[in-house]
């Protein structure tokens, strides 16, 4: 009886990091020998990722091996939550901000229907590539080239900030 050994036979010799030889016919008798390499195992305690021990190729491969300290991204993220469990508290008309969120949402979902549509047709997004790449010409050389134009391209955008923001006068 013949059988044939490969890498897709074996995939825990894979991810132990054991190197197989090609494809060879072995006959097997009654009492086959066959040895799997076991893959390491994951724990998912205090480190992120720690390989076993009893691996035969851990010190081959030490190089593999990732560690993390979860106090410092653990203590971020909790900080994250709490700041955003705040700010939903003081929130005093949280539909319309759920209401927002959803028409984002709806919004975010029409553009991609449209970009998607408008990608489809055949010339056209290549020409808008062209447009894109004048007018971003045009503007540098509008504005970015020359001091004297940096600088008002500064004060406009201060002037936009103010209109937008509304200014206490």
């Amino acid at each position: 009886m013949a059988a044939t050994a490969s890498a897709a036979s074996c995939p825990a010799a894979v991810l132990a990091g054991a190197r197989i030889p090609s494809p060879v016919a072995v006959t097997v008798t009654a009492r086959p020998t066959v040895r799997f390499f076991s893959p390491p195992r994951l724990y998912s305690s205090s480190k992120l990722l720690h390989l076993d021990s009893q691996s035969q190729d851990v010190g081959r491969f030490s190089s593999l091996r990732a560690r993390a300290s979860s106090d410092e991204s653990s203590a971020s993220v909790d900080d994250v939550i709490a700041d955003l469990k705040a700010k939903w508290d003081s929130l005093e008309d949280k539909s319309t901000v759920l209401l927002y969120g959803g028409g984002a949402l709806v919004a975010l979902w029409l553009s991609s229907i449209v970009v998607g549509a408008i990608n489809s047709v055949p010339l056209l997004p290549k020409v808008l590539e062209l447009v894109g790449l004048g007018y971003t010409g045009w503007f540098v050389y509008r504005y970015v080239l020359f001091k004297e134009r940096r600088k008002e391209l500064a004060s406009d955008i201060e002037n936009l900030k103010k209109k937008i923001a509304g200014s206490g006068e």
